[in-house]
């Protein structure tokens, strides 16, 4: 009989299943590649699908629902009078482990054959436990699995003589012996010594890797058979030197008009210098203003091209300053006769997370030269569960990775993002470039033996950090903060003096309520004209015209007066310069970011950042705030400089605040994610908690970690966000055509365009506005949602309660 993998929707035409898995197998060897183990990916490739050849696999894709799923490992079966469920992974899975195992000497064997099967084994549902937080030994038991479940004798029976002599020819040649010295090598190669929580990890983390290069194969090659044509749509490997050339030419055009402009270019012309060294961890630590941006683009494009690289992923910690900061380059970069885009951006989470067949084909891979993402879209792809970003991380190897704003790394997740940047430094040809004005001191954790960065103090792009943040001190920092606090009508008072005296004045508070209430407050006291507001609560293109119209009124050609008071979402990547701000107390690192938006280019002689503590504060919830201000409060009684941003200041901020939080930054669980009190660190890496740990003495270790568990339990921020999309301006026409789509889960270039006219909200909100009935899906069973109309306000956005519908405009 002939054996099908799968259906084209299109045409119903069938994929053989040989050429499926010989296709996977191609591309997954040539993924591995990168951890130095084609044959590892290429018997992936062969084996993952191999319980396809059952007859009842074959029964149930020639049925109406394999049809629909014909990858759904378990998926209930109604053909031909039969009822149950398929399992076509496990035989792959179990075939590998037995051939392996009887190769064994101290256990070489055992455990390449282990990763390996739990790849396959795992390849729809996410990497799987090895060993449950209830002591299960879940792997094992999936290998003890019984063949009337897993028809592996009937596989073996069914698939060809010559594609078993090939898959034998693999697991019998060096297949153990290329795993075993990479394996090695990413442990001990560098000669580093490591903890044995460390060691573990990497084991955990090689075997994902290796997972990623699995499920990326297996999806390409099922999107290809799909949609033939976008196959001469993937890139190929850059040619950097376009890149440069068009990046340089644009950069010898900038006309240098101040002290500032000249400082910018010294720090570009030394990451351009420092472009040739070695691959590695690099620092680039430059003061608010210092364009950083450029310059570690222009240190990228460089520094791929020497070391021939694939791509440049650059890590922002927000959406809202992804699509700013990809314009700009792409705005550079792209040409309308290129073949390829050089910048693709990756920032939607307005698609739902569990994907079905016809769009889990449709996602991104991250394969473009140039990836602006977010820290949350990074991280999910290094310990996110599933199968949907886990994809993306092979593509980390053989690149360029920019950190933006590194200070913003959640601190749960301090030791596992070290580790997990250290061994992609070390493995698989990735050099990491940290950006910020205010350093982290993740080379000097004090639990070092759970992970830190392997940073050296040369490996600083940027000599000389102090005479270079003397050399751009442009502001005055006032610690105006009392005992009884300040009142929003003082607060008020104090800005509008300021924009009587200076022309312009910018409020950065800590809360949604705050801003509106100051807001309010400073439309008593000046024409409302020239009073402006800022929150999450208005969608980006809303945003994105605000801050353009207060920026035309702060220019010099017009300068007329302005008060904007905004949430923190205007410290990072928004260029614009105030000669006056006034920030409520917060970490030292938010005063750096805030005083980058006073007197920005220099123009005045100094400008001025008060520092102001309201007298009444919800903050409690905001942990991170609210530490950040203890600390801060710590610093600024130490010292009394107006110039408290300097680099050994901001050391001293970080020793008290990582010292403060040095029990959280394991990624600590509560007893209901993992069963007991443990962390993610510890599933991802000992284990040691477990029972069963241990049971391998006198042998070399196997995996215990338990991967499942730990990426169900894994979230980056710990109240996710839910987009909703609003009706307003362009966002009226989205929502329209979403509704009347047949598919708008695929409906992929619409879904990006509604991120810019889509607010986020965290799950209180999101239960309030269903409780108000304010959001409704775009179609049943769809899990895309939009606010009505009632409940967007003109000046302050999203609302729970019902507000006077906004103007009609766009923004």
């Amino acid at each position: 009989m002939d054996f099908t993998a799968h259906v084209r929707s299109s045409d119903c035409e069938r994929q053989d299943l040989l050429a499926h898995l010989e296709g996977v197998g191609e591309k997954a060897a040539k993924f591995a590649e990168k951890l130095n183990v084609p044959d590892a990916g290429r018997i992936l490739g062969l084996l993952h699908d191999f319980g396809k050849y059952s007859r009842s696999f074959q029964n149930y894709i020639n049925s109406a629902t394999g049809f629909l799923d014909p990858d759904r490992d378990g998926g209930y079966v109604d053909a031909k009078g039969m009822k149950g469920k398929i399992d076509h992974s496990s035989a792959g899975a179990q075939w590998i482990w037995g051939k392996l195992r009887e190769k064994d000497r101290q256990g070489e064997g055992e455990l390449c054959g282990q990763i390996l099967a739990l790849c396959i084994a795992s390849h729809h549902s996410g990497l799987i436990n090895i060993l449950d937080p209830e002591n299960k030994p879940r792997f094992q038991m999936r290998m003890d699995k019984p063949d009337e479940k897993t028809h592996l004798k009937e596989c073996i029976e069914n698939s060809s003589n010559e594609y078993k002599q090939r898959i034998s020819n693999i697991a019998e040649s060096n297949l153990i012996k290329q795993m075993w010295i990479s394996l090695c090598g990413a442990i001990n190669g560098d000669g580093v010594v490591r903890s044995d929580k460390i060691k573990a990890f990497y084991m955990g983390f090689w075997a994902r890797f290796l997972f990623s290069c699995l499920v990326d194969a297996d999806r390409i090659d099922s999107a290809d058979f799909e949609e033939p044509h976008k196959e001469n749509l993937r890139h190929k490997k850059p040619k950097w030197s376009i890149a440069i050339k068009r990046f340089e030419n644009y950069l010898s055009k900038i006309k240098r008009k101040n002290k500032v402009d000249d400082i910018r270019k010294e720090i570009s012309d030394q990451c351009l210098k420092r472009a040739t060294e070695k691959q590695g961890l690099y620092n680039l630590t430059v003061p608010t203003g210092g364009g950083k941006t450029f310059a570690s683009l222009r240190y990228a494009l460089h520094h791929a091209e020497k070391h021939k690289l694939e791509r440049i992923i650059y890590i922002v910690p927000f959406t809202s300053i992804i699509e700013q900061n990809a314009d700009e380059v792409r705005k550079i970069l792209d040409r309308e006769n290129d073949k390829h885009p050089w910048v693709l951006e990756i920032h939607s989470n307005l698609e739902p997370e569990l994907q079905n067949w016809k769009t889990k084909l449709l996602s991104e891979n991250w394969d473009a030269p140039i990836i602006f993402t977010t820290m949350v879209q990074f991280l999910e792809a290094l310990f996110g569960g599933g199968t949907r970003s886990v994809r993306r991380l092979h593509q980390l190897a053989n690149s360029v990775i920019i950190f933006d704003e590194i200070q913003s790394l959640p601190i749960k997740c301090v030791h596992i993002f070290c580790n997990a940047l250290n061994f992609l430094s070390q493995n698989t040809r990735t050099t990491a470039l940290l950006c910020t004005a205010t350093q982290p001191l993740l080379h000097k954790l004090e639990n070092s033996e759970n992970g830190q960065l392997n940073l050296s103090p040369e490996n600083e792009l940027v000599p000389n950090l102090q005479k270079t943040f003397d050399d751009l001190n442009r502001v005055r920092i006032i610690n105006r903060t009392c005992s009884q606090g300040w009142t929003a009508e003082q607060i008020a008072e104090l800005a509008v003096q300021e924009v009587n005296e200076k022309g312009n004045c910018l409020i950065i508070v800590n809360t949604k309520k705050w801003a509106r209430d100051i807001y309010q407050r400073c439309c008593e006291l000046m024409d409302e004209d020239q009073v402006f507001h800022l929150s999450t609560n208005l969608y980006p293109h809303h945003r994105k015209s605000i801050i353009e119209e207060v920026k035309n009124r702060i220019s010099s050609q017009q300068s007329k007066p302005t008060l904007c008071i905004s949430t923190q979402l205007i410290e990072s990547g928004v260029d614009i310069d105030f000669a006056s701000v006034i920030r409520f107390l917060a970490g030292i690192d938010s005063i750096a970011q805030a005083a980058g938006r006073c007197n920005r280019n220099g123009v005045r002689k100094y400008g001025t950042v008060h520092i102001v503590n309201p007298d009444q504060e919800n903050i409690e919830k905001l942990t991170e705030i609210k530490i950040g201000i203890d600390v801060a409060r710590r610093v600024l009684d130490e010292n009394e400089s107006t110039n408290i941003l300097t680099p050994e200041i901001m050391d001293i901020y970080f020793e008290y605040y990582f010292f403060n939080r040095k029990d959280r930054m394991s990624y600590p669980l509560t007893a209901k994610q993992a069963k007991r009190t443990d962390s993610l660190l510890n599933l991802l890496s000992e284990n040691e908690h477990n029972g069963l740990s241990g049971s391998n003495e006198n042998r070399i270790p196997l995996l215990q970690q338990s991967f499942m568990t730990a990426g169900k339990a894994f979230e980056v921020i710990d109240a996710p966000t839910k987009s909703i999309i609003v009706q307003h301006g362009k966002g009226k026409k989205i929502v329209t055509k979403l509704c009347a789509s047949f598919r708008p889960n695929s409906q992929r270039k619409l879904l990006r365009k509604a991120q810019m006219y889509s607010v986020n909200v965290f799950p209180n909100v999101w239960q309030n506005l269903l409780d108000e009935q304010a959001i409704h899906p775009v179609q049943e069973d769809v899990e895309i949602y939009y606010l009505k109309k009632e409940h967007y306000h003109e000046k302050f956005g999203m609302s729970v309660e019902s507000v006077r519908p906004p103007d009609p405009g766009v923004y």
